[in-house]
């Protein structure tokens, strides 16, 4: 089903086979600048991906006849449009298995349209910041200090092998030092390229967030040598940071 035609910036393609979300989320979105379709199926949705450029999915976890992890999966194989996931599942696990399937943010039902809007733009903006990349990607592993990270695993482990947990939030937020070591990056930046999630003021996320992560990663939390403070202007990842290709399995 097509939303409207107007010649706007950003089209947004939802896949849900809930006639009701799909109409809120195309009467909301459209009302927010933005072109809107929807598709109630896994066919439905290639029709739209073939009949107009998208810039974003935001795709339902369960489908009749096809799982949206299948589709994600299915979806990275030909695309690299980003997706937003609705689930009813909130389990850890079930996030990582989307994560890995190349979902880019992930949001349980019931939600606040607000928040789903967020989010998007957050997605939106990540998608647009980040650099031309080749499709090995996502197989990287990043090392700085004694720490080795790996994106597609979403994995932090020490050089002796020890593993560090870390929620998707953290990996989030260390993935963006990470990528942008030695920048100064505001705390608005890093929210956006983060996670964009809006459940409390966004200078108090950060700080939280940055201070728990310092907890994980830093040999003296109080005195931080990897992630520093820039008084008036956020923070900077200060490691020398270096990415090879992992081995083939």
């Amino acid at each position: 089903m097509k939303g409207n035609s107007l010649n706007i910036q950003k089209h947004l393609l939802v896949v849900d086979d809930d006639r009701e979300i799909c109409g809120l989320l195309e009467r909301f979105f459209a009302k927010q600048g933005y072109a809107v379709s929807t598709a109630g199926d896994f066919e439905s949705m290639q029709a739209e991906l073939a009949a107009a450029p998208i810039d974003l999915v935001i795709l339902d976890r369960m489908l009749p006849g096809t799982d949206g992890l299948s589709i994600c999966e299915d979806l990275r194989r030909s695309s690299k449009v980003p997706i937003v996931m609705l689930t009813v599942l909130g389990e850890e696990n079930d996030r990582i298995r989307g994560f890995e399937a190349g979902v880019d943010d992930y949001l349980a039902k019931p939600f606040n349209p607000h928040e789903l809007l967020a989010r998007v733009k957050a997605v939106l903006r990540r998608t647009e910041m980040a650099p031309p990349a080749s499709t090995d990607t996502f197989n990287r592993l990043l090392e700085f200090g004694t720490w080795k990270l790996d994106i597609s695993l979403r994995r932090l482990t020490s050089l002796n092998g020890t593993m560090v947990d870390l929620s998707a939030t953290e990996f989030d937020l260390l993935t963006v030092f990470v990528e942008h070591p030695k920048r100064v990056l505001s705390r608005d930046l890093l929210l956006d390229l983060a996670s964009g999630q809006v459940e409390m003021p966004f200078d108090r996320k950060i700080d939280m967030q940055v201070s728990r992560l310092r907890r994980k990663i830093e040999s003296d939390p109080k005195n931080p040598t990897l992630i520093q403070t820039v008084r008036g202007g956020g923070y900077m990842f200060t490691a020398e940071v270096s990415a090879s290709e992992k081995p083939a399995a």
